[in-house]
């Protein structure tokens, strides 16, 4: 296990806060000294999960053994355009090397013309590779109708979506109070919401949870968590 850091000074509100985030890093060009500290910042601040790409997963898994911190890893990120077949070996492989958790990205051209058949077949193929893990299936709002993400929704957890996840963070925009609010009135209280990209500051990290966010990914856990940054 990675060493952990003197613990930081949180008040009542951080520790809430970090107890529900995924604390992040997925830029393509982060390095083995970036994930440990990454790890590092997980077991010091106690964020729930530490979510990265899954070349990084038998590193993080070696540095977080035993301390409850969540792997979380990615599927098809960020555009979701593989095939079923790929995301289904993908996530299989992700479960093999130590993942607890599983982010996938709908194929987007299929929700747009659509094709929610498929959509839901890419969901439950993930889900279906990875038993008893918790899958998010991320609907990238920004490229979405309100109506196409009602639909994604209801198709990702008919799939057996344990979240529905907002945004990748790359290309179309992040997460809003108002995209929150309507996934969480399309499925109620059968699947969570994770709320990801552009959450920077504490406001904002509290306006998701109040829209209903039991999840946050962000790479901005440490600003969000500690009163000396609000």
């Amino acid at each position: 296990m990675a060493n952990v850091g003197e613990a930081p000074i949180l008040d009542e509100t951080g520790r809430r806060l970090a107890s529900c985030i995924d604390h992040t890093l997925l830029r393509p060009e982060a390095t083995s000294e970036k994930i440990a500290r990454l790890c590092r910042e997980a077991l010091t601040y106690g964020f729930y999960a530490v979510c990265l790409h899954s070349v990084w997963l038998p590193l993080a898994r070696r540095l977080l053994e035993g301390s409850g911190v969540r792997l979380c890893t990615v599927i098809d990120f960020p555009h979701g355009a593989s095939s079923l077949r790929v995301k289904e070996r993908a996530a299989s492989i992700a479960v093999e090397e130590g993942a607890d958790e599983l982010d996938m990205v709908i194929p987007l051209g299929a929700a747009k013309e659509g094709d929610w058949e498929c959509v839901e077949d890419h969901v439950a193929a993930v889900v279906g590779a990875a038993p008893s893990r918790p899958v998010k299936a991320i609907l990238e709002i920004g490229a979405l109708t309100e109506e196409e993400i009602r639909f994604a929704c209801l198709r990702a957890a008919k799939a057996g979506a344990a979240f529905l996840k907002t945004s990748t963070g790359f290309g179309f925009g992040g997460a809003t109070p108002e995209a929150v609010s309507l996934m969480r009135s399309t499925v109620g209280l059968e699947v969570k919401i994770k709320a990801s990209g552009g959450i920077r500051d504490r406001e904002s990290a509290l306006r998701l949870i109040a829209a209903g966010a039991a999840r946050l990914g962000t790479s901005s856990s440490i600003e969000i968590v500690q009163p000396t940054h609000r």
